[in-house]
C-alpha cells in the first residue's frame, strides 16, 4: 500500500525481519536501563548534545578558513567558537547543561503551544480547529509544568524523555519487524 504512494520505496525483505525485532528488543532494554537511572540517562543525553555541538563548532571553525570575505570569516569563527565552547561546557558540567537544556525545552514548549493556540483561533471557522487548540493547550501546559519544576526536574527529565523514546522506538521496530515477516 505504501508503494502506491511512493513508487521508489523499497520493500524490506521478509528474511530481514528478525534484525528489526532484535534491534527493537535492544532498544527496549536500553530504555529499561535508562528508566532505572534517569540521572545517568540525563547525563548521557547532555553528552550526546555536547558531542554534536563540539563537532558542529569544529566544522564551523573549519568553514571560517574556507570563506573569502573577512566578514564571513568572523561570523563563522564566532559561530564555531560558541558551538565549541558550549560542547566543551556540556562535558565539564553536564548537570548545569541539563538545567539549561531543560529550561530551553520548557520555553520552547510554551512558545510552541501558544503559537498553536493562536493558529487554531486563526483557523476558527474551519472544522477541527478545536483539535489544534487542544494540542496547543497541552503543549503549553507541558511547558508550564516543566518550568514550574525547574531546576530540580532537570536532573531527571531529559533522561526520562530518552528512556521513553528508546522504549517507543523499540516497540515500533518490533511491530515493523513482525509485520514485515508476513
Amino acid at each position: 500500500m505504501a508503494e502506491a504512494f511512493n513508487p521508489s520505496a523499497k520493500s524490506v525483505p521478509s528474511d530481514k525481519w528478525g534484525w528489526f525485532v532484535a534491534l527493537g528488543v535492544l532498544m527496549i532494554m536500553g530504555g529499561g536501563i535508562a528508566f532505572g537511572n534517569v540521572l545517568a540517562a540525563t547525563v548521557a543525553s547532555v553528552y550526546t548534545v555536547g558531542i554534536v555541538m563540539l563537532v558542529g563548532g569544529i566544522l564551523h571553525l573549519g568553514q571560517a578558513f574556507r570563506v573569502k570575505s573577512w566578514e564571513s570569516a568572523i561570523y563563522w569563527s564566532l559561530s564555531g567558537a560558541c558551538y565549541t565552547i558550549a560542547g566543551i561546557f556540556a562535558f565539564f558540567n553536564p548537570l548545569l547543561a541539563s538545567a539549561i537544556l531543560t529550561f530551553l525545552m520548557a520555553v520552547a514548549l510554551v512558545v510552541a503551544g501558544a503559537f498553536r493556540i493562536w493558529t487554531a483561533f486563526k483557523l476558527r471557522p474551519l472544522a477541527g480547529w478545536g483539535w489544534i487548540a487542544l494540542g496547543g493547550a497541552l503543549t503549553l501546559l507541558a511547558g508550564l509544568v516543566i518550568a514550574a519544576g525547574w531546576p530540580v526536574n532537570s536532573l531527571w527529565l531529559l533522561g526520562l524523555f530518552l528512556a521513553i523514546d528508546l522504549v517507543m522506538q523499540g516497540l515500533a521496530l518490533i511491530a515493523f519487524g513482525v509485520l514485515a515477516k508476513g
